[in-house]
């Protein structure tokens, strides 16, 4: 496992040693990986599309059989073969991804290990990033001792749940359990990074803008249609 945050360190270094700072090192970092994974991205993105399309036929099979559910999961598997879908293909892009996410947040919670080599090192170069003092410092403001979530915090919370959003723009509204988690985990995210170093907010923050442009693109014509 750690071939691949050692290949990220890499990586992350080259870039901030032609650009010069780390911020910006980070965001280019941020778009580079997301490039080199788009491919597996969008296998993932096309085969939800795929299965948004025929949800209204899953849902009226769901709704005919509610007292059957042997021959509900028959009806739904034949329209999954109808149009040609395998309902696990969206999962396996996401298994793939899961060890290089690991590695991108293990880099970035250590860029002094798996970026520059040593603490001295990463002390030694200038972490300052527009508002940020200290991009291995938490952005977070203080009100009367108490650390909140500041700017990058709070754009990773917004950003998070627009792009859960837009994954699943219906099914939220007739499924309680997708509904809950398309909210609270936008708000885990926002308090989660009251602690996490601002290096690693921001990267969250781009990777996030990156994918909701994707999911834009792709997911668009489904709504058209359902218009």
């Amino acid at each position: 496992m750690s071939i691949i945050p050692q290949t990220l360190g890499v990586l992350l270094k080259l870039i901030f040693d032609i650009v010069g700072n780390y911020g910006l090192a980070i965001i280019i970092f941020t778009v580079v990986v997301k490039l080199a994974l788009l491919p597996l991205t969008l296998s993932q993105s096309k085969s939800m599309k795929a299965v948004q399309e025929i949800q209204p036929k899953i849902n009226d099979i769901k709704e005919k059989y509610r007292n059957d559910q042997q021959m509900m999961n028959q009806k739904i598997m034949e329209v999954y073969q109808e149009n040609k879908i395998n309902p696990m293909a969206g999962c396996l892009p996401l298994f793939i991804q899961f060890p290089i996410l690991i590695g991108l947040f293990t880099v970035l919670r250590s860029p002094e290990i798996y970026v520059f080599g040593s603490e001295q090192a990463y002390r030694s170069i200038d972490t300052t990033f527009l508002w940020l003092s200290n991009l291995s410092d938490p952005d977070v403001i203080l009100l009367g001792g108490i650390a909140l979530p500041w700017i990058l915090p709070i754009l990773a919370g917004v950003t998070t749940y627009i792009s859960s959003a837009m994954m699943t723009p219906n099914q939220g509204k007739k499924d309680p359990t997708q509904a809950m988690m398309t909210y609270l985990f936008p708000v885990l995210i926002l308090w989660w990074g009251k602690s996490f170093p601002a290096g690693l907010t921001l990267y969250w923050v781009v990777s996030n803008v990156f994918q909701i442009a994707q999911q834009y693109f792709i997911m668009k014509p489904v709504s058209a249609k359902e218009e």
